[in-house]
């Protein structure tokens, strides 16, 4: 629970700074990690990256137990990935903005498979045009990003929604396959 560690006293966050910086730098000696300054990385987190598909935590980010991230991807500033997230990134990648947040159980594949007739799933070519997602959104649980798709900033996508189409600035969106139902400068 990444918020626990943000919110702890002065005299416990001694010891947990200390701790997440040996958590940190495991990650970043195994793989090509880049972790920003005042992070919180769950040790339980499952996280790749190799050279030509880094990953990249921007400051204040916070990425919690059984998530899984694999490069490449960008995080922007304060993003927070929760449990069970799954976010790959293909070749293009995945960028992130910043105060995005990513609920349990989301799903974002910067790749998709062909589906042409003469040949099986298996011997399908992989194609990846990335996503990316803007500044202050929220991914809910269990929803779905697919290959290509831009999520605008301050969107919201709701819970369980599978998302194959671009998402305007500050829309909220709903379904499967998912659409428009909302604008948050209209809700209070």
């Amino acid at each position: 629970m990444p918020w626990l560690y943000f919110s702890l006293k002065p005299r416990h966050r001694s010891w947990a700074d200390a701790w997440q910086q040996e958590v940190q730098a495991r990650f970043m000696d195994l793989e090509t990690i880049q972790i920003a300054e005042g992070c919180f990385v769950a040790p339980q987190a499952r996280l790749f990256a190799e050279p030509g598909r880094t990953l990249v935590i921007g400051p204040g980010s916070s990425i919690a137990a059984d998530a899984f991230i694999h490069g490449p991807v960008v995080l922007g500033r304060g993003v927070s990935v929760n449990a069970r997230a799954s976010l790959d990134g293909g070749v293009a990648g995945i960028h992130i903005g910043d105060g995005t947040r990513i609920a349990s159980g989301a799903a974002l594949y910067a790749f998709n498979h062909g589906l042409a007739p003469d040949r099986p799933i298996r011997e399908q070519p992989v194609k990846s045009r990335g996503i990316r997602v803007g500044e202050d959104v929220w991914i809910g649980a269990n929803a779905g990003v697919t290959d290509g798709v831009t999520v605008g900033a301050h969107a919201v996508v709701a819970m369980g929604a599978v998302v194959t189409r671009d998402v305007p600035e500050w829309a909220i969106v709903a379904g499967v396959p998912a659409r428009v139902v909302g604008d948050r400068r209209q809700k209070r």
